[in-house]
């Protein structure tokens, strides 16, 4: 089987010097060089390691997992790929919300890929934040520490300094940084306004391009609240309390409210929307570095109002307080 080193055979190959410092001391090779070489993946990298590209204090070495100390200096031959030509700065429009020496907050579109993949391997946030600020080139994923589906539109923090990535990335997995989003989802909303999912979300063994609910999954945990209802469907503000992936779709669907224009998840396309109806609305943190405490709300697209302006939605309706009652909708079977 060719790999992808052996793709990249006719390609210039560039020698590239690394040196461990003490934050990597004890990682394995790959593990180390995937932050020092970042805009290559581990499983290349490692297939460098095996090919004998690699060496480290004068000596080649062929061990993915042969540990570095602090200090070892060494060199590895990189040949471009299709991955690592995408780590280059791009214009991309973005709409920064917050700026500071630290961080940037912005408001994603839908559409936007966050982070080059197979078949989006230009034009992403990552190109776009590469070329606006030519530092972010000196940190891994160009500062991004979480990430939104392409299709769903919203709020998303950025590192601009390693500190404030570390410090961001704990806090993150510490579970605080509150987010919060506005789904619209078919189907009028059954039972009590609010309602919390914990379910554990895996890989669905019956297709594994997309997530579900399974016993063998790792916890998730999501807070639903109806923020309006209709006999066509509802809009729910949801909060999550894990970060699991596509975590918001796959409990809506889990409760028979699959997202509006989400066919991955058993949603239509309806209210003239062609993608999945998400927005992440709100984003609320304690500065890293600061430690001042941040809360950012971002408008619903047009899109995205249109979708309730068919329904009969008002606008206004997602800035209601949490724990307010739900509103209803013109032909709504609830009362005001």
């Amino acid at each position: 089987m060719a790999s992808m080193f052996d793709d990249a055979g006719d390609l210039e190959s560039e020698l590239r010097p690394f040196a461990v410092d003490a934050a990597l001391h004890g990682e394995r090779l790959d593990r180390a060089l995937a932050v020092l070489v970042p805009e290559f993946s581990r499983s290349y990298l490692q297939q460098l390691v095996e090919a004998g590209a690699v060496t480290v204090a004068g000596k080649v070495v062929t061990r993915p997992a042969h540990k570095v100390k602090a200090g070892d200096a060494g060199t590895v031959e990189l040949k471009p790929t299709p991955q690592s030509q995408a780590f280059r700065p791009e214009p991309v429009p973005l709409d920064v919300v917050h700026e500071d020496e630290h961080l940037l907050v912005i408001d994603k579109p839908a559409g936007l890929v966050v982070h080059p993949a197979a078949g989006n391997w230009s034009g992403t946030l990552l190109n776009g934040l590469l070329a606006r600020d030519p530092a972010a080139s000196t940190l891994p994923r160009a500062g991004i520490v979480h990430r939104l589906d392409k299709d769903t539109s919203g709020l998303m923090v950025v590192a601009r300094t390693r500190a404030a990535m570390d410090a961001l990335v704990r806090m993150i997995a510490a579970r605080d940084v509150s987010r919060q989003y506005l789904a619209l989802a078919h189907r009028a909303w059954e039972g009590a306004g609010t309602r919390t999912v914990d379910a554990p979300i895996g890989r669905d063994p019956r297709n594994r391009l997309r997530m579900a609910v399974v016993d063998s999954g790792k916890p998730a945990r999501t807070t639903l609240e109806l923020v309006a209802d209709a006999p066509r469907g509802c809009l729910v503000r949801a909060t999550l309390h894990t970060g699991r992936t596509h975590q918001i779709r796959v409990h809506m669907a889990h409760i028979g409210h699959p997202l509006v224009a989400d066919p991955l998840y058993g949603g239509a396309a309806d209210a003239g929307l062609s993608r999945q109806a998400l927005h992440a609305f709100r984003l609320a943190f304690e500065h890293p570095v600061t430690r001042v405490s941040l809360d950012f709300h971002a408008a619903l697209p047009a899109d995205l109002r249109g979708a309730l302006d068919a329904w009969g939605v008002r606008y206004n309706e997602f800035e209601r307080s949490p724990g307010a009652p739900p509103a209803s909708m013109p032909g709504s079977r609830r009362g005001t």
